[in-house]
């Protein structure tokens, strides 16, 4: 009905002025007594044709407007075939569209070219700058200083920043490198626990961690990645002789609690967000916002669920769920 009621605003005065002509020649016989008879006649053999004539125009426009509704759905790029034009307007404007859409197709080629230069300059930075790290980490385990175990510390996280530039990188190409199999999680925990040793020494963290005895089905760098990361965090809020817990809440959930300064209800639900740090991050100057944002996309990546609840002073839990459903085994 909408598209009948346009049809007729957008026609109403070629129909007007139909009508408009009928009205001049009843008038003109009219005034001249003529009979009625020899005017309706004619008058409505053209309203009838006039009818049949709308009605082919009708069934035409509903074509078009169809076939302009399913272009409507698609991206620019794959508008291609438009339906032609019904006058010199439609033509112009068609000629107008197109030509925008192949300057977009030209600007999202150029712009994909840029990004893929850029992400292949990172990527081999990333690569490459591990070597001065290995060096540097070569030297300072000669040394057994305070200040050479200040300086392994800040290399360290020298190191996981290179780590985040190179996950964020991957999980903005179209192609992964995720191997999804059976895996023993006790593993993964272990490596990450073991990056961190160091660090749990330093601040006299008190580590509270027991053989989970799970396998899961996950990717194992990734997951490591995740685990790293909320272990990073764990360690930079919580106060020396705190602790750190890794427990299985559930037989599928890995629950990492901690007992630092925790989270202000009011960044909760942001905590996820890309570049987000809230008021801790703020406070601490050196927060990114992307550690937990990455987390996230991984997680979703891989089919797991993390979650986060936190309390100011109370400390924070983090939860992964590892259950997954429909997956194929590599």
């Amino acid at each position: 009905m909408k598209f009948f009621l346009n049809y007729l605003k957008d026609r109403r005065r070629i129909i007007g002025l139909a009508l408009l002509f009928c009205a001049i020649f009843l008038s003109a016989f009219a005034l001249y007594h003529l009979p009625i008879g020899a005017v309706l006649y004619p008058a409505c053999v053209c309203l009838v044709l006039e009818i049949i004539f709308i009605l082919f125009d009708l069934r035409r426009a509903y074509k078009k407007h169809k076939r302009l509704t399913a272009l409507q759905k698609l991206p620019a790029a794959l508008m291609d075939i438009f339906p032609f034009g019904d006058s010199q307007d439609d033509d112009d404007y068609l000629q107008i569209i197109q030509k925008l859409i192949e300057e977009q197709k030209q600007t999202a080629n150029k712009l994909n070219g840029q990004y893929m230069d850029m992400v292949d300059y990172y990527t081999i930075w990333a690569h490459q700058i591990k070597t001065p790290i290995a060096a540097m980490h070569l030297t300072l385990q000669n040394e057994d200083t305070e200040l050479s175990r200040k300086l392994s510390e800040e290399l360290f996280r020298i190191e996981q920043y290179v780590e985040m530039v190179l996950c964020y990188l991957r999980l903005g190409s179209d192609s992964t490198d995720y191997v999804i199999r059976l895996q023993e999680l006790d593993d993964i925990v272990k490596q990450a626990i073991r990056k961190f040793s160091s660090q749990f020494i330093r601040k006299r963290i008190r580590l509270v961690y027991e053989p989970l005895h799970k396998q899961v089905i996950t990717d194992e760098k990734w997951l490591q990645f995740v685990i790293e990361q909320i272990l990073s965090n764990a360690i930079k809020y919580t106060r020396s002789e705190g602790s750190i817990t890794i427990d299985l809440e559930t037989p599928d959930t890995l629950c990492i609690r901690d007992t630092g300064i925790g989270i202000a209800p009011e960044d909760l639900p942001r905590i996820f967000e890309k570049g987000y740090t809230g008021y801790n991050g703020r406070r601490d100057k050196k927060a990114s916002g992307i550690g937990l944002y990455l987390c996230k996309r991984i997680c979703d990546h891989l089919g797991h669920n993390l979650s986060v609840n936190s309390s100011l002073e109370d400390g924070t839990v983090v939860r992964i769920s590892l259950a997954r459903k429909n997956i194929e085994v590599e």
